[in-house]
């Protein structure tokens, strides 16, 4: 990826409402996104996220903290030049926001028309972006008509008809069945592939994440806890909130039955369970076998899962070490010294 960031974020903050009813929706938030990447910002319902992305084209102005596009810092201009500049923003949401009234050609017309743009130069600009996002044929047609996808491709052809340098996605396939966010995920990776278009997304979707981010940041309580490549992200999480995430994402969970008796606190004649995270060439060695061999113990896989992350691969595993307590600390010692995240999860008394 180049080096030059294209997105700045510094320091922002966002604070809605003053004195004893004030709330802090963005907390000195910091975040750098190079040019022609796609960076993902992940996080639950009411993390801050979309507050985070309305203020890099400042639909919302952050209270304190500069945010500069392509090296303009917007924060620092006035009414007219800010409009100019949101022309180099394109932006998509979960529900579309067409205009029911105009046909497909139109709505993506429509910013080319704000901007006064001649009619021969419109037509130039949108037949294209029609055949880019799969719409040719639906020139004519008005959103109800439409399905969907092809309402959000759409708002993508028309979100790149001033043809922006950045394009910001507010959640949007949130409202997408699943074969149909493929569809629209493997559209963005296209256009960011074909225009080196700076792509900044939020979810709350682990698998929007996967598919095509190389970066991804998690935002909670308004504040930034974790940015990571994707690769590393998910097989070297440094938060609990992103081991969550990425347990809830490949739904890797203890049994119902073994939860219930796990303890928090080692007892004398308990043994431990662990979550075991590899990738890479640690997946292909026997570790398992080796580590029963070696360290004399019984290990009860209990739930694993193997997942292909940004041409990494990643594997999960949830299993209990069996044996003296002698035994199991030497196993756990061993576990460690190999490239692999070890979390011990709790404890099950051995006598259960």
């Amino acid at each position: 990826m180049p080096n030059r960031i294209m997105i700045a974020l510094d320091n922002i903050s966002k604070v809605y409402g003053s004195g004893s009813n004030a709330v802090t929706a963005l907390k000195d938030v910091s975040l750098n996104i190079p040019q022609g990447s796609i960076h993902g910002v992940i996080g639950l319902s009411g993390a801050g996220k979309s507050t985070l992305i309305r203020c890099v084209n400042l639909l919302e102005r952050p209270t304190t903290g500069h945010v500069s596009v392509d090296d303009q810092d917007l924060t620092t201009l006035n009414r007219a030049a800010l409009n100019r500049a949101r022309h180099g923003i394109g932006m998509i949401f979960q529900h579309f926001n067409l205009l029911t009234s105009r046909t497909v050609f139109a709505n993506v017309a429509l910013p080319l028309e704000l901007m006064k743009v001649d009619r021969e130069t419109i037509r130039e600009r949108v037949h294209p972006l029609l055949e880019l996002t799969g719409l040719s044929d639906k020139a004519e047609s008005y959103p109800a008509e439409l399905s969907g996808g092809q309402k959000q491709r759409v708002a993508i052809a028309r979100a790149l008809a001033s043809r922006p340098k950045v394009l910001l996605c507010d959640e949007a396939t949130s409202a997408l069945d699943p074969q149909t966010t493929s569809s629209i995920l493997a559209l963005l990776e296209d256009i960011n592939r074909r225009l080196g278009l700076t792509i900044l997304l939020i979810t709350h979707e682990m698998e929007v994440v996967k598919s095509i981010c190389h970066r991804v940041s998690l935002i909670s309580d308004g504040e930034l806890v974790e940015e990571a490549e994707v690769g590393d992200f998910f097989t070297s999480p440094r938060t609990r909130l992103a081991r969550r995430f990425i347990n809830d994402f490949l739904e890797l969970n203890l049994p119902q039955s073994l939860r219930d008796r796990l303890l928090s606190d080692p007892a004398p004649d308990a043994h431990p369970v662990l979550r075991l995270a590899y990738a890479g060439d640690s997946i292909s060695t026997p570790l398992i076998s080796r580590l029963a061999r070696d360290c004399d113990i019984d290990i009860s896989i209990l739930e694993a899962k193997v997942e292909s992350i940004r041409h990494r691969t990643l594997g999960l595993m949830i299993a209990e070490l069996v044996g003296p307590a002698e035994k199991t600390r030497e196993a756990l010692a061993y576990l460690d010294n190999h490239d692999l995240q070890v979390e011990v999860i709790g404890h099950v008394k051995r006598n259960d």
